[in-house]
């Protein structure tokens, strides 16, 4: 039992009792609690879902592009500013082990680098010899170890101050910086552009709709006292 209904219930069980004996504080106190409650609970379904005839109604569909743009204002202009990717850029290619570049060295195809030395070879004056060893073929054992040792090579690069220092001066450039920046504005704008305004509508519903329940309640609690005193008033 949800609190919006258990509001409504209580509000017509004290105006159906004020009623029957005949009782005005709880007859107008019951009235005005589920007059308030009602009106709140009217508001809170208007906010998501269009009412015809109600003017203002399914507010969060309607306006769905404006909260995609301050989805993206809030990204960019708060998260995502050019002082908070370079304070990470910083933090990470200053930060030693934090910042590793072998897991994607790990996924880099160096045979072509073993196939390009083959090629050098056989267009040198050496090619003649190693046809004479048996070609290409011959050298066919030493790809793997070759593929090894310049990954081993390559990841050793990566991990110098030089090449840290060379890499952090290149990031720091504002050419860098820009691109970086407009790539994530693209990917921002790419995945909100995906978005309906039935799933806006159910994003904002998980977010807040349990809670203005406590709207529906509170519209009763002060309706209620608005209706007793009312009834005080009047008697």
């Amino acid at each position: 039992m949800n609190k919006s209904f258990l509001t409504n219930l209580i509000a017509v069980a004290v105006f159906a009792a004020g009623y029957y004996f005949e009782q005005p504080i709880a007859l107008y106190g019951g009235l005005f609690a589920l007059s308030g409650s009602l009106t709140n609970q009217l508001a809170v379904h208007m906010l998501f879902e269009k009412v015809p005839g109600l003017y203002g109604s399914g507010v969060i569909q309607a306006r769905f592009e404006a909260f995609k743009l301050g989805i993206k204002s809030l990204m960019m202009d708060q998260f995502f500013t050019k002082e908070n990717i370079d304070r990470f850029l910083n933090k990470e290619v200053s930060g030693g082990a934090t910042m590793s570049l072998e897991p994607v060295i790990e996924h880099i195809d160096f045979n072509p680098a073993f196939d390009g030395l083959i090629d050098v070879i056989n267009n040198s004056p050496f090619g003649g010899m190693l046809v004479m060893m048996g070609g290409a073929e011959a050298l066919a054992p030493l790809r793997q170890p070759f593929v090894d040792k310049m990954k081993t090579t390559v990841v050793e690069l990566t991990q110098q101050e030089d090449f840290r220092d060379a890499l952090k001066n290149q990031i720091e450039q504002p050419e860098m910086m820009g691109d970086i920046t407009a790539n994530i504005e693209s990917v921002i704008e790419q995945r909100l552009d995906e978005l309906t305004p039935d799933m806006v509508k159910e994003i904002v519903q998980k977010m807040i709709r349990e809670h203005l329940g406590w709207l529906v309640v509170w519209g009763g609690v002060f309706g209620g006292v608005i209706g007793v005193i009312s009834a005080l008033i009047s008697a």
